[in-house]
């Protein structure tokens, strides 16, 4: 008899503590807003450029002035990296996002190192220094080095200048001849 009274006290408490974590979780974001890409893992050559999108999703009242900026870093710390090399368009004003309402971006990155990199995107508001940022879950990259026999363009001068050279000295020793 007694574990059937203790039962709803019990169901009371969980649900208020949900409630309380809810409530933290939400203070804890920009305004309810989360952040999701499309894909978890993406790998490429070098020089190639490559593309995954994220969602940013509001799940709480309409949000002004959201930011989402991406980011890069080396996963192993031998690669340095210049974010502004991999993608000229890092940051992206999206205005308003409705409550309940989202905003996919397509993000396009050129790989411009070889190794394993973490691509990221952060989603923050505007003046909104009193909430850390929300990120998407890491993009987790892979380009693999280029071995080429052309290594920086010099293929083509390392065939042509010798083949020129050798068709002027043909040229002067038949000129010769007929001399």
């Amino acid at each position: 008899m007694m574990r059937n009274r203790a039962l709803p006290a019990l169901l009371a408490v969980v649900a208020v503590v949900l409630a309380l974590a809810a409530v933290v979780h939400a203070a804890s974001s920009p305004a309810g807003i989360s952040a999701t890409v499309d894909r978890a893992r993406i790998s490429t050559d070098l020089g190639n450029t490559f593309v995954f999108r994220s969602t940013i999703v509001n799940r709480g009242p309409a949000a002004d002035g959201v930011i989402a900026h991406l980011n890069i870093v080396s996963l192993t710390g031998n690669v340095y990296v210049d974010p502004e090399d991999w993608s000229t368009h890092r940051t992206r004003y999206l205005g308003s996002v409705d409550a309940g309402g989202s905003q996919t971006i397509t993000w396009r990155l050129k790989a411009v190192s070889s190794g394993s990199f973490g691509v990221y995107v952060a989603v923050l508001r505007r003046g909104g220094a009193d909430r850390p940022p929300i990120t998407a879950p890491l993009v987790a990259v892979h380009v693999a080095g280029r071995k080429t026999l052309n290594a920086g363009g010099i293929l083509s001068v390392a065939l042509v200048v010798p083949a020129c050279i050798g068709v002027f000295t043909l040229g002067l020793r038949l000129r010769r001849r007929r001399a």
